[in-house]
């Protein structure tokens, strides 16, 4: 397999690339010198994804802090029928 950049790859491909070298080096097939860029490899995919993941949460809670900031207003079902009223 082609080794793509990995900074481009999402948090999914480089995952499941890991998971692909995870499970060829655990075969134990691979010479020592194709074990090693592979191990290499996945290194580099382990710290890009845990990147991605970091970002991630960071969204995560922007979203939550922003969400805090807002003042909720309870649900009425009467006002959504005198809305639609209205629109009539």
């Amino acid at each position: 397999m082609a080794a793509k950049k990995t900074e481009s790859l999402s948090f999914d491909a480089a995952l499941g690339e890991l998971e692909q070298i995870v499970q060829q080096l655990e075969q134990g097939d691979l010479p020592l010198e194709s074990a090693l860029k592979q191990f290499e490899r996945g290194i580099q995919l382990a710290r890009v994804s845990k990147q991605k993941l970091e970002q991630a949460e960071q969204q995560v809670q922007i979203l939550l802090q922003q969400g805090s900031q807002e003042k909720l207003v309870p649900f009425s079902v009467e006002q959504t029928s005198d809305q639609a009223a209205e629109e009539e």
